[in-house]
C-alpha cells in the first residue's frame, strides 16, 4: 500500500512527457515507476491527466518520490546498490518497535551524559551490524522477537524512571538489545538485496533516530523541561506494552 501510495505520488507530480504505459518517451527513471499498474487499474501517468497534469518538479524531488517506494521503482538493472542503501534506510522506519527503541537509547544517553552520550549510540549502531551480519548469514539466534519486545519496555522505563547506570553496564544492556534488533533486519533482508549498501543504510537511519533522542533530550534540558524526557520514556515503555498486548 505504502508503495502503491508513493507510485501516485510520483505520478501525479511528474511532466505529461511520462505518459507512456508501454515505454513511449519514458527511458528515464522516472518513468520506470509508471510501468507498474496500481490498484484498481489505474497508471501513474493517468492519475498525472486526471489530476491537471502540466506541472512540473525538478528532477531531484522526482528522484525523492520514487526513493519512497524502493522495491519496485529500482528493481531495475544497474541501480541495485540504490535499492539496497534505500531499503536499509527505510527498514528501521518501517516499525514502532524499532523506532521507540532506538529513539529511547538517545533519550537514556542524554539523561547520562558526558561519555555515555557517543558510547551508547555508538555500542547499539555496532552491535546491530554484527546482528545484522548474523541474520542475513542466516545465523540463528534465539529469542529475537521476546528481546525485541523486552527492549522497547526495558529501554523505556529506563529513561522514564531515570535510572543512572555506569556506561560499561548501560553500554551492555544497549549492546545485547541491539543485537536482537539488527539480527531481525538482517535476516528480513531480501536476497537481491546487497548486502554493504543495505547495512549502511539501516546503520544511517538507526544513528538518526539515536540523534533525534538526543537531540530532544539535550533541548528540553536546556529548556528546564527535563521531566519531559522522562514522560517520552514513558511513551516509549507504553508502545512496548502495547506491542506485547497485540494492541499496536
Amino acid at each position: 500500500m505504502k508503495n502503491g501510495f508513493a507510485k501516485a505520488l510520483a505520478g501525479f507530480f511528474l511532466s505529461p512527457p511520462l505518459r507512456g504505459r508501454d515505454g513511449e518517451r519514458g527511458s528515464n527513471l522516472a518513468c520506470r515507476a509508471g510501468h507498474t499498474p496500481l490498484p484498481g487499474g489505474l497508471w501513474p501517468a493517468d492519475l498525472a491527466r486526471k489530476g491537471g497534469g502540466g506541472r512540473s518538479v525538478p528532477p531531484l524531488l522526482a528522484a525523492f518520490l520514487l526513493c519512497l517506494a524502493p522495491t519496485s521503482a529500482f528493481a531495475h538493472v544497474g541501480v541495485g546498490s540504490t535499492a539496497s542503501f534505500a531499503a536499509g534506510v527505510v527498514h528501521p522506519l518501517s516499525g514502532l518497535d524499532h523506532i521507540a527503541v532506538m529513539v529511547a537509547v538517545g533519550l537514556w544517553a542524554a539523561l547520562k551524559g558526558n561519555r555515555a552520550l557517543w558510547v551508547w549510540p555508538a555500542t547499539f549502531v555496532g552491535v546491530m551490524l554484527v546482528g545484522g551480519a548474523l541474520g542475513m548469514a542466516h545465523v540463528p539466534l534465539p529469542f529475537v522477537e521476546p528481546g525485541i519486545l523486552a527492549s522497547v519496555v526495558a529501554l523505556g522505563l529506563l529513561v522514564a524512571l531515570a535510572v543512572d547506570l555506569p556506561v560499561a553496564a548501560g553500554a551492555a544492556i544497549v549492546g545485547l538489545f541491539a543485537l536482537f534488533h539488527g539480527h531481525a533486519h538482517g535476516t528480513e533482508v531480501a536476497e537481491t538485496v546487497g548486502g554493504v549498501e543495505y547495512m549502511a543504510g539501516f546503520a544511517l537511519a538507526t544513528a538518526s533516530l539515536h540523534a533525534l533522542g538526543i537531540g530532544f533530550a539535550l533541548m528540553m534540558q536546556r529548556a528546564s523541561l527535563r521531566p519531559l524526557i522522562r514522560v517520552a520514556g514513558a511513551v516509549c515503555l507504553l508502545v512496548g506494552v502495547g506491542l506485547y498486548a497485540g494492541v499496536l
